[in-house]
């Protein structure tokens, strides 16, 4: 897949994060106040945080496509794990302001939800969760840090309208056989939703926070280059290997051993031919740095 066609699908992606949780969001919303269910106002407040999320993803992605400057000669991948970082935060202060929200309502009287908000919940489970799906195959596909945790916002906004829909339920059918205490199932729910949210955050930020702190591929995951560069004859031996993580694709720094009575010419091509093979054979390899030494059996 060219880097342009990358791209594409990945900004495509961003546009109907946001566009499906505009809409998602406002249903929920009017529905929630309409039928009086904090549970639900709380997954519309998800969902609406989820926009900003896409847009800040959408941004992110526009940015990792730009080429590499004077600036910025390793490129701007890592624009990407910014913005996912973006999202994460994001998603915490959301989970904190619903968890608060629903905490409060236990010192409150309140009544039970009307049966329009289960209605709306199962749209959002169905709608979500097809999201999650797109998006997380996408983001596999395209080795795309933004994507994947903007997709797990999605699946986030599943568990959350789970949590959601049983805490209605319970609280709309509860006090109909009698169970009137049930009624505060609504706003369980929604502190339970605050939690998975919290939760989701914080694995999201980890991740991409790792990848940002210029995360080195481990010796499992670099096998492969190591195997291209041995077919190289004139290589005598690989000193040192580290692939760099910048978003979707990563930097090679990599240390060959050469014939020590070679030309500087010699070895200059050397190091031209193991940069061309491991950004031929390896798709996500965007730059290498050749060192050459002088190779020496003891």
């Amino acid at each position: 897949m060219s880097e342009k066609d990358r791209f594409k699908q990945a900004e495509f992606a961003a546009i109907v994060g946001v566009v499906g949780n505009i809409l998602l969001a406002i249903v929920k919303g009017v529905v929630g106040v309409i039928s009086d269910s904090r549970a639900l106002v709380a997954d519309a407040v998800h969902s609406a945080s989820d926009v900003v999320g896409s847009l800040a993803v959408f941004i992110g992605v526009r940015a990792a496509k730009q080429p590499p400057d004077e600036d910025h000669p390793y490129g701007h991948g890592k624009a990407e794990s910014i913005a996912a970082i973006i999202v994460a935060v994001l998603l915490f202060l959301v989970g904190l302001e619903i968890g608060k929200s629903s905490v409060e309502a236990f010192f409150a009287e309140i009544e039970a939800p009307r049966i329009l908000a289960i209605y709306a919940v199962v749209l959002s489970i169905v709608v979500k969760e097809w999201m999650f799906q797109y998006k997380f195959r996408l983001g596999k596909r395209i080795n795309s840090d933004a994507i994947i945790a903007n997709a797990y916002e999605h699946r986030s906004d599943v568990y959350s309208s789970i949590a959601a829909l049983i805490g209605i339920g319970a609280a709309v059918f509860g006090p109909r056989f009698g169970f009137d205490w049930l009624v505060y199932a609504d706003p369980v729910a929604g502190l339970f939703v605050s939690i998975l949210v919290i939760r989701m955050a914080w694995k999201i930020g980890a991740e991409s926070i790792h990848t940002t702190l210029d995360h080195v591929l481990h010796e499992e995951e670099v096998v492969g280059l190591k195997e291209s560069v041995k077919k190289i004859v004139e290589v005598k031996q690989i000193d040192e290997l580290h692939a760099r993580e910048h978003g979707h694709y990563v930097i090679v720094d990599i240390k060959v051993s050469v014939d020590p009575k070679m030309t500087v010419e010699e070895g200059h091509r050397i190091g031209k031919l193991v940069k061309q093979k491991l950004m031929e054979e390896h798709d996500h390899v965007q730059n290498v740095f050749v060192h050459i030494n002088p190779y020496s059996p003891t």
